[in-house]
Protein backbone atom coordinates (compact mmCIF):
# COMPACT_ATOMS: atom_id res chain seq x y z
CA UNK A 1 0.00 0.00 0.00
CA UNK A 2 3.21 2.65 1.37
CA UNK A 3 4.68 2.11 -2.45
CA UNK A 4 1.21 2.54 -4.23
CA UNK A 5 0.77 5.90 -2.17
CA UNK A 6 4.15 7.16 -2.94
CA UNK A 7 4.19 6.28 -6.54
CA UNK A 8 0.56 8.08 -6.98
CA UNK A 9 2.43 11.18 -5.15
CA UNK A 10 4.78 10.75 -7.67
CA UNK A 11 2.90 10.47 -10.38
CA UNK A 12 0.95 13.75 -9.44
CA UNK A 13 3.22 16.21 -8.96
CA UNK A 14 5.14 14.96 -12.17
CA UNK A 15 2.00 16.22 -13.22
CA UNK A 16 1.49 19.14 -11.37
CA UNK A 17 5.19 19.96 -12.19
CA UNK A 18 5.14 19.37 -15.88
CA UNK A 19 1.39 20.90 -16.47
CA UNK A 20 2.19 23.85 -14.83
CA UNK A 21 5.52 24.55 -16.82
CA UNK A 22 3.85 23.81 -20.18
CA UNK A 23 1.19 26.47 -19.24
CA UNK A 24 3.20 28.88 -17.70
CA UNK A 25 5.47 28.79 -20.78
CA UNK A 26 2.73 29.13 -23.35
CA UNK A 27 0.81 32.20 -21.68
CA UNK A 28 3.68 34.41 -21.02
CA UNK A 29 5.14 33.45 -24.34
CA UNK A 30 2.24 34.40 -26.09
CA UNK A 31 1.52 37.63 -24.18
CA UNK A 32 4.80 38.70 -24.37
CA UNK A 33 4.47 38.13 -28.16
CA UNK A 34 1.89 40.46 -27.90
CA UNK A 35 4.05 43.16 -26.80
CA UNK A 36 1.60 44.63 -24.66
CA UNK A 37 3.89 46.14 -21.68
CA UNK A 38 0.32 46.04 -19.04
CA UNK A 39 -0.85 42.70 -19.88
CA UNK A 40 2.40 41.15 -19.75
CA UNK A 41 3.24 42.64 -16.01
CA UNK A 42 -0.16 40.90 -15.37
CA UNK A 43 0.77 37.54 -16.73
CA UNK A 44 4.40 37.20 -15.53
CA UNK A 45 3.30 38.40 -12.22
CA UNK A 46 1.32 35.55 -12.17
CA UNK A 47 3.65 33.03 -13.89
CA UNK A 48 6.09 33.94 -11.04
CA UNK A 49 3.37 33.19 -8.42
CA UNK A 50 2.35 29.65 -9.96
CA UNK A 51 6.17 28.78 -9.71
CA UNK A 52 6.24 29.63 -5.89
CA UNK A 53 2.64 27.74 -5.44
CA UNK A 54 3.20 24.53 -7.84
CA UNK A 55 6.31 24.37 -9.41
CA UNK A 56 8.81 24.60 -6.29
CA UNK A 57 6.63 22.12 -4.06
CA UNK A 58 6.47 19.45 -6.37
CA UNK A 59 10.36 19.90 -7.68
CA UNK A 60 11.36 19.38 -4.26
CA UNK A 61 8.43 16.36 -3.60
CA UNK A 62 9.87 14.55 -7.18
CA UNK A 63 13.12 13.57 -5.62
CA UNK A 64 12.41 12.57 -2.65
CA UNK A 65 9.12 10.51 -3.85
CA UNK A 66 11.65 9.12 -6.41
CA UNK A 67 13.82 8.22 -4.07
CA UNK A 68 11.95 6.73 -1.69
CA UNK A 69 10.16 4.65 -4.47
CA UNK A 70 13.45 3.30 -5.31
CA UNK A 71 13.95 2.32 -1.67
CA UNK A 72 11.19 0.60 -1.32
CA UNK A 73 11.18 -1.27 -4.43
CA UNK A 74 15.38 -2.28 -3.82
CA UNK A 75 15.96 -0.59 -7.15
CA UNK A 76 19.97 0.04 -8.00
CA UNK A 77 20.47 3.51 -8.42
CA UNK A 78 22.65 2.38 -10.85
CA UNK A 79 20.25 1.12 -13.32
CA UNK A 80 21.04 2.73 -16.68
CA UNK A 81 17.36 4.41 -16.66
CA UNK A 82 17.19 5.51 -13.34
CA UNK A 83 20.76 7.37 -13.57
CA UNK A 84 19.84 9.08 -16.49
CA UNK A 85 16.51 9.69 -15.32
CA UNK A 86 18.36 11.33 -12.15
CA UNK A 87 20.95 13.23 -14.56
CA UNK A 88 18.05 14.94 -17.02
CA UNK A 89 16.33 16.11 -13.79
CA UNK A 90 19.26 17.88 -12.56
CA UNK A 91 19.51 19.18 -16.15
CA UNK A 92 15.92 20.66 -16.18
CA UNK A 93 16.21 22.09 -12.55
CA UNK A 94 19.51 23.38 -13.08
CA UNK A 95 17.48 25.20 -16.23
CA UNK A 96 14.79 25.70 -13.84
CA UNK A 97 16.60 27.48 -11.30
CA UNK A 98 17.32 30.83 -13.38
CA UNK A 99 14.40 30.84 -15.34
CA UNK A 100 12.44 31.89 -12.00
CA UNK A 101 14.97 34.63 -11.24
CA UNK A 102 14.56 35.40 -14.96
CA UNK A 103 10.41 35.27 -14.61
CA UNK A 104 10.74 38.40 -11.77
CA UNK A 105 13.01 40.25 -13.30
CA UNK A 106 10.61 39.78 -16.31
CA UNK A 107 7.55 40.69 -14.31
CA UNK A 108 9.99 43.58 -13.10
CA UNK A 109 10.84 44.96 -16.39
CA UNK A 110 7.52 45.07 -17.58
CA UNK A 111 5.94 46.30 -15.08
CA UNK A 112 8.14 49.43 -15.08
CA UNK A 113 7.55 49.64 -19.10
CA UNK A 114 3.69 49.69 -18.06
CA UNK A 115 4.02 52.01 -15.39
CA UNK A 116 6.29 54.79 -17.73
CA UNK A 117 3.92 53.94 -20.76
CA UNK A 118 6.88 52.51 -22.66
CA UNK A 119 7.68 49.81 -24.65
CA UNK A 120 9.08 46.88 -23.92
CA UNK A 121 13.26 47.18 -23.85
CA UNK A 122 15.61 45.31 -25.15
CA UNK A 123 16.88 43.80 -22.10
CA UNK A 124 13.20 42.60 -22.02
CA UNK A 125 14.05 40.46 -25.04
CA UNK A 126 17.23 39.23 -24.45
CA UNK A 127 15.96 37.79 -21.08
CA UNK A 128 13.06 36.42 -22.64
CA UNK A 129 14.77 34.37 -25.46
CA UNK A 130 17.37 32.84 -22.61
CA UNK A 131 13.92 32.16 -20.63
CA UNK A 132 12.39 30.37 -23.88
CA UNK A 133 15.82 28.60 -24.32
CA UNK A 134 16.03 27.25 -20.55
CA UNK A 135 12.73 26.46 -20.79
CA UNK A 136 12.96 24.52 -23.77
CA UNK A 137 15.98 22.12 -22.33
CA UNK A 138 14.29 21.40 -19.30
CA UNK A 139 10.70 20.99 -21.42
CA UNK A 140 12.65 17.71 -23.40
CA UNK A 141 15.17 16.91 -20.08
CA UNK A 142 11.33 16.43 -19.02
CA UNK A 143 10.22 14.42 -21.73
CA UNK A 144 13.44 12.51 -21.48
CA UNK A 145 12.58 11.42 -17.73
CA UNK A 146 8.49 10.52 -18.66
CA UNK A 147 9.69 7.72 -21.10
CA UNK A 148 12.54 6.86 -19.06
CA UNK A 149 9.98 6.05 -15.92
CA UNK A 150 7.26 4.43 -18.07
CA UNK A 151 9.34 2.19 -20.21
CA UNK A 152 12.90 1.63 -17.86
CA UNK A 153 14.69 1.68 -20.47
CA UNK A 154 18.26 3.26 -21.63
Amino acid sequence: MTYLVIKWLHVLSSTILFGTGIGSAFYMLLTSLGRDPRTIARVTKLVVLADWLFTTPTAIIQPATGFYLVHLANMPLASRWLAWSIALYVLAIACWLPVVFLQMRLAASARVSAETGGSLTAAYWRMLWIWVALGALAFFAFLGIFWLMVTKLA
